[in-house]
């Protein structure tokens, strides 16, 4: 069933669940569930969702949503976007950063933010695959990445006998090298 299909079935089933909502804040809840599915589809966001579920059950580093090559170039973009997304990770030199915008306030801030260093710490305590590729220097895997057609979503590789996660951002059409040395030490779930 494709994702238009889902969202119109998943409005049907809440419609004829008969729920009676027993107070005004209930109500509430049940309104902003059928307008956040209407809004995917009537905003033209079916695709941007799909790929958001998708990315979801993937095991893809976290999504971002820009890529700049400096802080200057990512503030000037966030001063200048008319709207702004209220939440989200960009990446700056690489280097994941929280997008904070509050429309009441026009409060827009973007600051260093560490969900990279724990998804890393993440696949480390899980196990490494072996590399994809070796390299001698970073510029010869940077080259390997930026030279493949379709690129892997994330692959191992080591450089220089260092493991390394080289990952391709689809959605912004970005390569990424990112180090393990910078991973979180991150515990097993209890349980």
């Amino acid at each position: 069933m494709n994702t238009r299909e889902l969202l119109i079935k998943a409005t049907d089933f809440l419609a004829g669940m008969g729920i009676t909502p027993q107070s005004q804040e209930q109500q509430e809840f049940l309104d902003v569930i059928f307008d956040a599915l209407l809004f995917i589809e009537s905003t033209g966001q079916t695709y941007v969702f799909e790929d958001y579920r998708k990315h979801l059950v993937s095991d893809d580093p976290p999504r971002v949503v820009a890529s700049f090559n400096t802080r200057e170039e990512a503030d000037s973009w966030l001063s200048e976007l008319p709207d702004p997304p209220s939440s989200a990770y960009i990446l700056v030199a690489d280097q994941y950063h929280h997008l904070i915008y509050i429309r009441d306030k026009n409060h827009r801030r973007l600051f260093p933010h560490p969900v990279l260093e724990y998804y890393l710490g993440t696949r480390m305590r899980e196990g490494l695959p072996p590399p994809k590729a070796s390299f001698a220097t970073r510029g010869e895997a940077e080259a390997w990445l930026q030279g493949q057609t379709s690129p892997p979503r994330q692959a191992v590789i080591q450089i220089s006998g260092e493991s390394y996660l080289a990952v391709y951002h689809p959605n912004i059409n970005h390569r990424s090298i990112y180090p393990f040395s910078i991973a979180a030490r991150v515990e097993a779930p209890e349980g």
